[in-house]
């Protein structure tokens, strides 16, 4: 390792990061974490940290989980890698994909497609329901419907279903047959509507809608997240997943579910679908898959999609798709031992708890600063604070601002993610009560510093 001065004067130099302007990042040197063990991260200067962040939604066990580090340690000296695609396979990965399947059967899923991680899944998801549909005789049903502020990745099919320009303005054109209907986001949505169920009932009345105006047989699936994410948090109603899954079971479309983020316990359950009593036809899955230790990730098939390829006899279900590291030993092994340690600890049960601790204290953050305009939360360890600055006209902050509540939060003792108006919580699904509360307490300075 360089020392400190070499790592500061370098920073940002010859990297450009990920979600950023090259030109910030120059101006305003990204922080440089050196260190991490169990909920917290330290950074060049010995500063710790509870991270609030969870490394980027991925990190559900923290930073100290052996078995998954023994795992990786392992599999390196046993075989490092090698290719399956057809003709061959591996060990590990036969073993994860039956674990796999007994875990995601409540879900009535049963087979696995493995990837290097989230965009990828979607990709493979998406590519996979439009395949699905020609071996049926149905090569008419290419389009995707989503929902605005929804996040699928960086891909150019996930960038094309995202529903935020931020990621989507700068490299369209995009992949047509893509559209869009609004999300059940009460905070602000083109309906004026504030009622949770009121409002789902009229996203789902506008998804019917557009199904009618392009018509069914065009559409090949239907793709969202269980509670929107990266967009800033919005749990939907409790009717509105399961009002998707009946429209789409009606007019013949795919659903499917983006659980890189909610699947294995973020929400408080187990999946997201399930977590609202659904059912998926696809289901895509990554970052805690590995709690972030190994790039990774597998898209998971229900029983009557995997029957329309395995029965297939005309040759359409040929698969023309994968990844050099689809399948990789080292990651299947470290999915082996992260999914047996995340059912040992049982993580949504303390996801569910700890969730409604921070659910309530942001809440209370609420009632004493006026630049809080919305708290979202209430489903696991998933929350967000969307910031204005007059609560009437919901004006967003501004940058700088949000800069300074993030600064002096994690001068206080926590690390917070920034995106756009919104600070969004995601911290290990392995978090204390008392690491709850450095949280709530480094906002509150960051707050009180505006």
């Amino acid at each position: 390792m360089k020392d400190s001065n070499f790592l500061k004067e370098k920073n940002a130099k010859s990297l450009w990061h990920p979600m950023a302007h090259p030109a910030d990042c120059l101006n305003t040197p990204p922080t440089i974490v050196t260190g991490a063990s169990g909920v917290k991260i330290s950074d060049i200067d010995g500063h710790e940290v509870v991270d609030g962040v969870g490394g980027l939604w991925n990190v559900n066990l923290g930073f100290s989980c052996q078995p998954v580090k023994d795992a990786i340690s392992a599999q390196l000296d046993v075989l490092p890698y090698y290719s399956t695609f057809r003709g061959t396979t591996n060990d590990a990965v036969i073993e994860l994909a039956e674990e796999l399947r007994d875990f995601f059967a409540p879900d009535g899923l049963t087979r696995a497609f493995f990837t290097s991680g989230g965009s990828d899944s979607v990709e493979t998801a998406l590519r996979l329901a439009r395949q699905y549909h020609k071996i049926r005789g149905e090569g008419g049903r290419t389009k995707f419907l989503s929902l605005k502020k929804g996040y699928h990745g960086t891909h150019m099919g996930g960038a094309s279903v995202n529903g935020n320009a931020n990621f989507r303005t700068q490299y369209e054109p995009l992949l047509p047959g893509c559209f869009h209907i609004p999300a059940p986001y009460t905070y602000r949505n083109p309906f004026n509507e504030t009622d949770p169920e009121r409002l789902a009932q009229l996203c789902l009345q506008t998804l019917e809608d557009e199904i009618a105006f392009q018509g069914a047989g065009t559409i090949a699936a239907f793709i969202m997240e269980p509670i929107l994410g990266a967009g800033g948090v919005i749990p939907p109603h409790e009717s509105f997943m399961p009002g998707v899954r009946e429209i789409c079971s009606k007019h013949g479309i795919l659903l499917i579910a983006d659980e890189v983020i909610t699947a294995f316990g973020r929400t408080g359950s187990w999946t997201g679908s399930r977590h609202w009593g659904v059912q998926p036809d696809l289901m895509c899955t990554a970052k805690a898959i590995t709690n972030g230790y190994f790039p990774f990730g597998a898209v998971m098939i229900a029983d009557h999609v995997a029957a329309t390829f395995e029965q297939d006899e005309t040759g359409r279900a040929a698969i023309g798709h994968g990844y050099t590291y689809s399948g990789h030993p080292v990651g299947a092994a470290a999915a082996l031992a992260c999914l047996a340690e995340t059912k040992r600890l049982n993580v949504p049960e303390n996801a569910a708890t700890r969730g409604r601790e921070l659910h309530e204290g942001l809440l209370a953050l609420q009632a004493d600063f006026d630049v809080i305009g919305d708290v979202r939360g209430g489903h696991g360890l998933m929350c967000a604070i969307e910031l204005v600055s007059d609560r009437t006209t919901k004006t967003p902050i501004d940058k700088a601002s949000i800069g300074t509540v993030q600064e002096v939060a994690y001068q206080s003792g926590a690390m917070v993610r920034v995106s756009g108006p919104n600070i969004i919580l995601s911290p290990p699904l392995i978090l204390t009560a008392e690491d709850v509360r450095t949280i709530l307490s480094s906002l509150r300075a960051g707050f009180a510093a505006l």
